[in-house]
């Protein structure tokens, strides 16, 4: 693939372009410094940004997330982290709306319980319903279930972000067939949303045919998340073109690399 392809394969959220197929998140770093360095190596376009747990304005006397990392480089992706009710997701992305004046474009996630960190699905998906009828751009955690996931793109969710392991868990895609089987059937872009924990993992995402990958813990947890960052965003680039390029079939025996036939002895 030539570097003019790669760097024209461009895809689309909400109406907007991006080539940076790496979404990154902003918690459990040790500092605003590192947060900054590692979304930068991470050359990600979309940061998203829990606002019932970050400051992005709504406590003046406070470090706003805003001052380093500004709306006029990044997409800034409000999401509804810590939420697990409809009326609480939608009360946050109408903050996130106000405090960004007029922002629309938000990531719902509606959890199920404090353990396991599982989308609501019911919850989730009612939410949903009320932030699109409201005008919002809504970009959806959801599990990894392929009618769910078809529901809500047909309610108008302009990205559907499925699980590939619990939140946190660094366990890499434990069903690569439902993300898949998601991925086939959807007319919206697809985006594996937590439980990556490295970069190949991030490169099998990628090979399945998804959009792109959403991580934070898998960085921000990282020895150097700085570096981790630039591996991550190797990885996304390296699944992307194996996907493109089309993997060689997967065959029970040897396929020499130098066929015999036709040699001369």
């Amino acid at each position: 693939m030539t570097a003019s392809t790669t760097s024209a394969d461009t895809f689309s959220i909400a109406g907007r372009d991006y080539q940076s197929r790496l979404l990154v998140g902003t918690g459990k770093y040790k500092d605003m410094d590192e947060t900054a360095r590692a979304i930068a190596a991470s050359g990600a376009e979309i940061v998203t940004i829990a606002v019932r747990r970050t400051n992005i304005g709504q406590n003046a006397d406070e470090p706003n997330i805003l001052e380093v990392l500004t709306p006029d480089r990044y997409t800034i992706l409000p999401n509804t982290a810590g939420c697990y009710d409809v009326d609480s997701a939608v009360r946050t992305c109408h903050l996130a709306r106000e405090l960004l004046d007029g922002h629309k474009l938000v990531k719902l996630e509606v959890l199920g319980d404090q353990k396991t960190l599982f989308p609501d699905v019911l919850q989730t998906v009612e939410a949903a319903k009320i932030l699109v009828a409201d005008g919002f751009d809504v970009m959806v955690y959801t599990n990894d279930d392929p009618i769910v996931a078809k529901q809500l793109e047909e309610i108008g969710c302009v990205a559907v972000m499925p699980l590939a392991a619990p939140i946190g868990s660094g366990l890499g895609i434990r069903n690569r067939l439902n993300i898949l089987t998601i991925v086939e059937n959807a007319k919206v872009p697809i985006l594996v949303d937590a439980g990556v924990g490295t970069a190949s993992d991030a490169a099998v995402a990628m090979e399945l045919g998804c959009d792109g990958v959403l991580m934070n813990t898998a960085i921000a947890a990282a020895k150097d998340p700085v570096l981790m960052a630039s591996a991550m965003r190797k990885g996304i680039e390296a699944g992307r073109e194996a996907f493109l390029a089309g993997r060689m079939p997967a065959k029970r025996f040897a396929s020499a690399s130098s066929p015999i036939e036709g040699t001369f002895f």
